[in-house]
């Protein structure tokens, strides 16, 4: 069953056309990677969906309803997190006062305790680390403390955008396998990222993005072998 159904999406930056028509679907239970180059639009198709961006044409329906051009906040309490780009955490909060951050959402102060020990027995790193200020963190800490808050508003769907951006390798590994484990708990996931090798083996679909336009569909495993791909992506050939 299809989760998240975007069609025909467009977004305008002034005169410039970021997205041109783009369409894709995230199946619940999925988890879906989207590939491409610097300013191929990929940001700019989450910020869109989490209502960061106003899109100018198209749909974006979850679960069936319309979301295209609500409010972010509506948009998260609808069952979508995004975790943006650059981790962008309180450096000067501690770790636990940024998951209660992300908890906004949340109105039942047991229900919000009870989402912070479920991300510190996914993410024991943090839990030994819940009264620093996240701005002492490592990199790959940060960015644990990043998902760890959007998964915080309890979603449905959780947006990822470049999770290995600025990491050491074996803390990329680390990272997918926690992406990986939080999709096995039933968070469907729409991944951002440019290291289209790690992404294509951790998803079980993809797509590619060129220039705000959808240029391949597949599964993941086909993507991978796929020359073009390789190519222009995977440093083969």
């Amino acid at each position: 069953m299809s989760l998240l159904r975007v069609t025909d999406l467009q977004v305008h930056y002034g005169a410039i056309n970021a997205l041109k028509g783009v369409s894709l679907e995230v199946e619940e239970g999925s988890l879906v990677t989207l590939i491409g180059a610097n300013g191929a639009g990929k940001t700019t198709l989450l910020n869109t969906i989490s209502g960061a961006v106003p899109g100018s044409a198209g749909s974006i329906l979850f679960r069936g309803d319309e979301i295209l051009n609500e409010l972010p906040h509506l948009i998260t309490r609808r069952g979508i997190a995004h975790v943006p780009e650059g981790r962008k955490i309180f450096g000067e909060l501690t770790v636990e006062d940024n998951l209660r951050v992300g908890a906004y959402v949340q109105k039942d102060k047991k229900r919000i305790n009870t989402l912070i020990e479920r991300n510190y027995e996914l993410f024991p790193r943090l839990a030994e680390r819940r009264r620093q200020e996240g701005g002492s963190l490592s990199g790959g800490e940060q960015q644990m403390l990043a998902i760890a808050r959007g998964l915080m508003s309890d979603p449905t769907l959780l947006l990822l955008d470049e999770p290995s951006l600025g990491l050491a390798p074996i803390l990329v590994e680390m990272v997918f396998e926690l992406i990986k484990e939080i999709n096995g708990l039933g968070v469907s996931v729409l991944l951002v990222e440019q290291n289209a090798n790690i992404a294509l083996q951790t998803a079980t679909f993809g797509y590619v993005l060129e220039t705000g336009r959808i240029t391949l569909a597949d599964n993941a495993a086909a993507l991978l072998n796929n020359k073009a791909v390789q190519n222009a992506y995977l440093g083969v050939g």
